[in-house]
């Protein structure tokens, strides 16, 4: 039978009291790791700090905890946290996590992934204490859209925002905007209405990127006009394994004002294509862009993109031509289509076969080798293949006869051309 503390879970102090302490962690391991065990001589404030030093950075992950305990002993511990890590614990009250950071009173970063959260109400003086925080990570919490709203207002500084695996399909618009957001990363939901996504940019008006991959979004709905009035500084978008699955949402991704950086891997409307001519399309319907699904768009790129682009379109009727494409024969003009040279090895040649007064039309493989064809000559020409010696002349070449002395030698590798001539010249004796 379990003990009755293990049943209700163990506390934010038992953990860091066990994991933190001189016997498990008895010198500092470089910046954020480790603990200093500080001399009593040297004590200052609290009496607990003369057990425990802990790190400015701390990683909570996986340890149980689904309550806080004293709160003296917290703020004594962590007056100096920045960074708290209490991701897959059993945390599911949010007074007991108000009990925690309220005590912590220099915090930035908290991640509470992964904590059971789902149908926990959030009480607005709760949410006063995450006034301070900076990048809140909230992924796999199944919190409400409501809570998510609450600590947004409350917290007058926030920077970054992460919602994963959080089951959104929709979410509601707030009357007070939360100015200072620069990231949301919310992938792995199920938007797929764009006015859902709308919502982003009236309550977030700085946001910066919006990382909203494996997402179910099948289109871009709004115009220039709004898309630019929404995200006036969306400088990054990750659309990944989204749905869609018209250029004309590519084009729309013009719209807005400063967007530099994309990614759109996974989506129906690439499929068809090769990755080159992917990138090439995308390239060429996005003159704004200079990173595409993570490298580098550079201006030698550009260009063969766009010009890939044209001819991509050439025999494209008018009415279904994009947009972009009329801009571009404007900038490079009507292209021809490039010539389709075939690189392979040619297979045959049609050659002259002379042995002294006898002259021969032949048709040659050039992937035989020069035995090989000295058996092909040998009912041609009367000889034996050990008394001939072959040289081949090009008609057009000022060097003269050329010898195919190495018999295991391909016969491509002499250059030869049709309306060439074999001269078979008999051994002597």
């Amino acid at each position: 039978m379990e003990p009755p503390e293990d049943r209700e879970g163990r506390s934010f102090v038992e953990v860091i009291n066990e994991k933190y302490s001189p016997e498990n962690f008895p010198y500092r391991r470089g910046p954020g790791m480790g603990v200093v065990v500080v001399p009593t001589a040297g004590l200052q404030g609290s009496p607990m700090k003369d057990r425990l030093n802990l790190p400015s950075m701390l990683v909570l992950n996986g340890c149980g905890i689904s309550k806080a305990g004293d709160q003296a002993e917290i703020a004594a511990f962590c007056a100096h946290v920045i960074e708290l890590d209490l991701s897959h614990n059993n945390l599911q009250d949010w007074q007991e996590i108000n009990k925690i950071i309220s005590s912590i009173p220099n915090l930035e970063f908290l991640n509470l992934s992964s904590n059971p959260l789902a149908g926990t109400t959030l009480e607005p003086q709760c949410a006063e204490a995450f006034s301070r925080v900076r990048r809140l990570v909230l992924n796999n919490t199944q919190i409400s859209w409501d809570t998510v709203m609450l600590l947004t207002q409350n917290i007058p500084e926030l920077e970054e925002l992460f919602l994963c695996l959080n089951e959104y399909s929709s979410v509601s618009a707030s009357s007070v905007a939360c100015p200072t957001l620069r990231l949301l990363h919310i992938t792995d939901n199920s938007l797929h209405d764009w006015a859902e996504v709308g919502k982003f940019g009236s309550m977030f008006p700085s946001l910066d990127t919006l990382i909203m991959a494996n997402n179910n979004l099948a289109s871009i709905q709004d115009n220039k006009d709004i898309l630019a009035r929404l995200f006036p500084n969306l400088r990054r978008i990750n659309l990944n394994n989204s749905g869609l699955n018209r250029w004309e949402d590519i084009e729309k991704l013009n719209f807005f004002p400063k967007l530099e950086e994309v990614r759109l891997q996974g989506i129906p409307l690439l499929q068809p294509y090769t990755k080159a001519e992917r990138r090439n399309l995308m390239i060429a319907q996005l003159p704004s862009v200079s990173h595409l699904n993570g490298s580098v768009v550079t201006d030698s790129e550009r260009e063969d993109a766009e010009r890939f682009f044209i001819r991509h379109y050439l025999d494209c009727p008018e009415k279904e031509l994009p947009f972009r494409y009329h801009s571009l024969i404007t900038k490079y003009g009507k292209l021809e289509p490039l010539a389709e040279i075939d690189l392979r090895p040619r297979c045959r040649a049609q050659v002259e076969v002379h042995c002294e007064e006898k002259v021969e039309q032949l048709c040659i493989r050039l992937d035989q080798t020069v035995a090989e064809l000295k058996k092909q000559l040998k009912t041609v020409v009367q000889l034996s293949t050990n008394s001939m010696r072959l040289y081949y002349i090009d008609k057009d070449s000022a060097f003269g006869p050329e010898e195919l002395k190495y018999n295991n030698r391909a016969l491509h590798s002499y250059s030869i051309q049709d309306g060439g001539e074999i001269l078979v010249v008999p051994k002597t004796k």
